[in-house]
Parts: C-alpha cells; sequence; structure tokens
C-alpha cells in the first residue's frame, strides 16, 4: 500500500513539474561566431502591463558573449529583463537581480534602451519573445503582448 501511494505521490509531482515546465517558453539568437543570447519566459502573464510603469513579466536573459543595448555593455550571465510600456515608447531594462519573485530594483539595472514600437494586426493574447538574427554580430529581441510590438538591438562586442 505504501509503495502504491509514493508511486500516485511521485507521478503527481512529477506530472506537475511536467506541466510547469511546458509553460516556460525560450528563443534565442546565434551569432556567426556560434555565441547566443536567450530569453526564458512564461507567456501566460501575471501582471497587467501599466504605462509608465516597470513591468516585470517575468523573462530571464541569458548572456554567452559580451553585449551592447542602446550604450550599455552587458557581461556574461544571467539577467532579468523588465520593460516600461508608454504609448508611443518602450523601455528595455536589464536587471542583475535574477532571484524568482524578487522586487524589482533599479539600483541592480545593467542596461537600460529605449524599444521601436508598432501596433499588431490582432491582439495577442499571450507574451510572445522571439529573436531576429538582423547581421554577423546583431540581433533583435521582438516582444509581442495585446496590440503591442517592440524591439530592442542586441549587439555582440
Amino acid at each position: 500500500m505504501r509503495t502504491h501511494l509514493a508511486l500516485v505521490v511521485g507521478t503527481f509531482f512529477l506530472l506537475a513539474a511536467s506541466a510547469f515546465a511546458q509553460d516556460v517558453q525560450s528563443s534565442f539568437c546565434n551569432f556567426d561566431d556560434e555565441n547566443q543570447v536567450s530569453v526564458q519566459y512564461n507567456p501566460a502573464v501575471k501582471e497587467t502591463p501599466r504605462m509608465g510603469k516597470v513591468w516585470s513579466p517575468g523573462v530571464t536573459l541569458y548572456v554567452q558573449t559580451p553585449l551592447t543595448l542602446g550604450n550599455s555593455t552587458i557581461g556574461l550571465g544571467a539577467y532579468s529583463v523588465h520593460f516600461v510600456p508608454d504609448k508611443k515608447n518602450w523601455t528595455i531594462v536589464v536587471n542583475k537581480n535574477v532571484n524568482k519573485g524578487a522586487t524589482y530594483d533599479s539600483s541592480q539595472d545593467v542596461a537600460r534602451a529605449p524599444m521601436e514600437v508598432g501596433e499588431l494586426p490582432s491582439p495577442e493574447k499571450t507574451l510572445q519573445l522571439s529573436f531576429g538574427h538582423m547581421a554577423p554580430k546583431h540581433c533583435s529581441l521582438r516582444v509581442y503582448y495585446q496590440k503591442t510590438g517592440a524591439f530592442a538591438e542586441f549587439m555582440e562586442k
């Protein structure tokens, strides 16, 4: 009986962990020298973005080669990504704090840069992130949510 119960409980936790893992999406961009930049995120957004306020949808950026974003350099490692949406402009924020559930702290910011913004023809109900490989040392992060498409340019150093 105990073995059967342990098997049922173990199976439940395995299925729950598998369901959670399936919710996580990832996207990556390979530079021409095989270095990579990637993101992981959950498309089901828990927090609705508010104009002019930092939005933290739970995006983690992984950097395998030094990058520039705007005028800032981003070193190797993992970072949290936040956005500041506005009607005509968005800002991307790369932050050192990757602790799950941590409150955003601007003193941990590594980079901030304006994003190009456009309106999507039909609203996206879930968060969608993808990379476009634009040139040998140039990857563009594309963020789609609701009626907005926003783009940030990452350059390999």
